[in-house]
């Protein structure tokens, strides 16, 4: 005899965090959680605990806070993204797998709406199937890897275990490539094109990528494909890594010091994009935007634009629906019986 009523299915969009306001005992409690995490940092616990504890934590939240004040406007702007991104692939999916309800979902790898906190919620809400979707292009074990983290983590505390499926990644994914050159032909219809274009995506210590992180080959790979889209020649664009954190080496090269290089080698105008984000945030706005444009202005430069993540574009949501949708339908065969 089947239940009365159909299993309930959720989406997860899940991006990788932040602090609950710009306050530094805030984004303490934030760092602190992130930074924790072995999967960022790969440096002995014991070792990195009494680093993070004596040198980072008591020095680094209250510059960090400062800079979130920056882009702080009524919540973080990571969060206020991704709660419209996900109304609107609710409305979406809304009817995709009748008779069967979907819906939709943040959560955050670090601080608030914590994975394990939406999927506590959802299962006592009676939801039998997740559909995981790491909002990071391009897989590494620093940012999709903690994703698979914290669910197994939950995972391990359950008796009636509910099924899910994750989206590992869609570094390749046609209709990513297409949102991406058509944000960037949005923003070069208004503001023209510029000497050079430069793909900026978020660094990863070297020797992640020496152990077998594919995070920068996927990077690689992402440019080079919107860069044939938009028809570019191989002197127009270059791919570059930013955020770097310590002192050890990072995949190079360096976001920062190849605007300094053109700038100081006569390149006058650079537009910037970074595709390895898929919501504006604290790297975008205040470091990209802000900081590296100051940096490529006073080596020489002239014009510096930074064009923004795609955020909720119609054409990111579309992505993500063809992302989850065949997940959904296959889970959904499964049930034999219902339909």
């Amino acid at each position: 005899m089947k239940p009365s009523q159909p299993p309930h299915i959720a989406v997860l969009l899940v991006n990788l965090g932040t602090p609950d306001e710009p306050t530094p005992p805030a984004v303490r409690r934030f760092l602190k959680q992130f930074l924790s995490d072995p999967r960022v940092i790969e440096i002995p616990q014991f070792l990195w605990a009494i680093i993070l504890n004596v040198f980072v934590l008591p020095s680094r939240p209250k510059r960090v806070a400062q800079a979130y004040a920056s882009v702080w406007e009524g919540d973080s702007p990571i969060r206020k993204i991704l709660k419209q991104q996900v109304d609107m692939l609710q409305t979406r999916l809304i009817g995709s797998v009748e008779p069967f309800t979907v819906s939709v979902h943040a959560a955050m790898t670090y601080g608030n709406p914590a994975i394990p906190d939406v999927m506590d919620k959802l299962s006592r809400e009676g939801v039998e199937h997740f559909v995981i979707l790491p909002l990071f292009p391009q897989y590494s074990a620093t940012s999709g890897g903690a994703v698979y983290d914290a669910v197994s983590k939950w995972t391990l505390k359950q008796r009636n275990l509910p099924s899910y499926s994750i989206v590992k990644d869609y570094f390749a994914h046609p209709l990513y490539i297409k949102a991406l050159a058509d944000s960037i032909q949005r923003y070069q219809a208004k503001h023209g094109k510029p000497d050079k274009l430069m793909f900026s995506f978020h660094g990863i210590p070297q020797p992640y990528a020496d152990k077998g992180d594919p995070y920068p080959r996927r990077c690689k790979c992402t440019a080079a494909q919107v860069a044939q889209m938009l028809g570019l020649k191989e002197d127009d664009w270059i791919i570059s890594f930013q955020s770097r954190f310590g002192k050890q080496e990072w995949v190079k090269p360096y976001t920062d010091v190849i605007l300094s290089e053109w700038a100081q080698a006569g390149v006058g105008s650079v537009q910037v994009v970074s595709p390895a984000f898929s919501a504006d945030c604290l790297e975008t706005l205040e470091e990209l935007a802000i900081e590296n444009r100051d940096t490529f202005i006073k080596a020489g430069g002239q014009q510096y634009g930074y064009i923004p993540a795609l955020n909720s574009d119609e054409g990111h949501i579309e992505l993500m629906a063809a992302l989850t949708q065949p997940l959904l339908e296959g889970w959904v065969k499964t049930l034999d019986g219902w339909v």
